[in-house]
C-alpha cells in the first residue's frame, strides 16, 4: 500500500511539475505582459525559486513524491537492490506518465504554448551539456545531504538557485532540463520520443551523469563502515 501510494505521489507531483512551469510562463509573458525583458525575467526567476520550494514541501508532504528520475535514481543507487527495482521498474515510469499525461493536457488547453525544450546543437555538444548540468546539480544535492543534514529552508534554497543558474546555461542549448520524464513528456507529443537525438541526450547523458556523480561523491567521501560495525557491535 506505501509502494502504491508513493507511485501515486510520483505521477501527481510529475503531473504539477510540467504545468507550474507552463502557468508561470504564461502569468509573467501573457498575464503580466513583462515579456522577454531583464525584469520579467528576474520575475520569472523569482517565481521559479518559490515554485521549487513548493515542491519540495510538497515532496515532503506526500514523503518522498519526486518529478525527477534522477533525484529518485541517485538514491537508489546508494540502497538495497529491491529499492533499485522498485525506482527504475516503477517508480521512473509513473513519473514520465505523469508528465506525459500533463503535456497532452496543456496541449489541450493552450495550444499557443509551444511544444518544450528542443535541442539547438548537435547531438554529442547536448549530450555532453545535459551531462555536466546533471553532474553539477546531483553533485549539489548530495553535498547538501551530506553537510546540512537538517536545515529543510536553507538546502531548498541553495538547491533552487543552482537548478535555476544550470538552467540558464543550458537553456539555449539543450533546454537545460536535468529532467529525464518532463522531457520525455514535451518529446513524446511531439512524436520524437524515441529518437537518437531524445534517448542520447535526455536519458542516456543524465543517467550517466547520475551514476557518474554518486560514484565520485563516495570515492571522495566514503562511508565509515568500519566504526558502523564496531559501534553495533559493542551494543
Amino acid at each position: 500500500m506505501a509502494g502504491f501510494a508513493l507511485l501515486l505521489s510520483d505521477f501527481l507531483v510529475s503531473f504539477m511539475w510540467v504545468w507550474s512551469g507552463v502557468l508561470t510562463r504564461i502569468f509573467v509573458y501573457n498575464i503580466l505582459g513583462l515579456g522577454h525583458e531583464p525584469f520579467g525575467e528576474a520575475i520569472k526567476c523569482a517565481l521559479s525559486i518559490l515554485n521549487m520550494f513548493f515542491f519540495a514541501f510538497l515532496a515532503k508532504f506526500s514523503n518522498g513524491g519526486a518529478y525527477n528520475p534522477l533525484t529518485v535514481l541517485s538514491s537508489a543507487i546508494s540502497g538495497d537492490f529491491s529499492r533499485f527495482l522498485f525506482t527504475v521498474g516503477a517508480r521512473i515510469p509513473a513519473q514520465v506518465v505523469g508528465s506525459i499525461t500533463g503535456v497532452r493536457y496543456i496541449i489541450d488547453a493552450f495550444p499557443e504554448i509551444g511544444l518544450g525544450p528542443r535541442l539547438n546543437v548537435d547531438i554529442h555538444r547536448g549530450a555532453l551539456t545535459e551531462g555536466l548540468l546533471t553532474f553539477a546539480i546531483v553533485s549539489i544535492s548530495l553535498g547538501l545531504a551530506r553537510k546540512i543534514p537538517g536545515s529543510f529552508f536553507m538546502k531548498t534554497w541553495i538547491s533552487s538557485v543552482s537548478k535555476l543558474t544550470l538552467h540558464i546555461l543550458g537553456s539555449d542549448l539543450t533546454g537545460g532540463c536535468m529532467n529525464p520524464a518532463s522531457v520525455m513528456g514535451w518529446a513524446f507529443a511531439r512524436g520524437d520520443h524515441i529518437t537518437k537525438e531524445h534517448i542520447l541526450v535526455y536519458w542516456l547523458a543524465p543517467i550517466e551523469a547520475t551514476l557518474l556523480a554518486v560514484w565520485t561523491f563516495k570515492l571522495i567521501f566514503p562511508q565509515k563502515e568500519e566504526k558502523v560495525v564496531k559501534k553495533t557491535k559493542s551494543e
